[in-house]
């Protein structure tokens, strides 16, 4: 799910500010699925499969606030999903099934990256920084990504809530 300006560009230029190579190359978001390959010939069917998980869910408020962490078992820093949480776990469950079931490397956890795969000093500063970040919008669908071949992530379909 996109994160709306300014809060999305707010959150790239953080990401750029400490050195993260992916700051400009992954729109600011929060994930409902990891990056997952899909033969094409499928695309009909998820696009079937997320049009219909789009209409079961109804719009929600998002407040993103505060820091949080992954490590010490992954690198990352992130900006908390302090309401909507519960919204992006029913959201998760029902897009993870079907055509897109698969099982996750780790259990899922909305979130906002800020820094991913940096020393632990710059990560320590990300946390820092990102205490006082906030950002409250309302949530009226999700949508689906791209891989381009300049490894840049793009907005390609988008699911409106029913």
């Amino acid at each position: 799910m996109s994160v709306p300006d300014p809060y999305g560009t707010a959150v790239q230029d953080a990401r750029a500010g400490h050195g993260d190579p992916l700051a400009r190359s992954i729109p600011t978001h929060v994930t409902l699925l990891p990056p997952t390959e899909v033969p094409a010939e499928l695309l009909p069917k998820i696009e079937e499969h997320l049009a219909a998980v789009a209409a079961a869910h109804r719009p929600f408020r998002m407040l993103l606030h505060g820091s949080g962490t992954f490590r010490p078992v992954s690198p990352v820093v992130y900006v908390r999903v302090e309401e909507g949480a519960q919204e992006c776990r029913l959201l998760e469950a029902d897009v993870r099934s079907g055509p897109l079931a698969r099982e996750l490397a780790f259990p899922y956890h909305p979130h906002v990256t800020v820094a991913h795969g940096l020393p632990d000093d710059v990560l320590d500063q990300a946390y820092e920084q990102a205490r006082d970040f906030r950002a409250d919008f309302p949530v009226p669908g999700f949508g689906l990504s791209r891989f381009g071949a300049d490894e840049v992530w793009r907005p390609w379909r988008s699911y409106p809530f029913g």
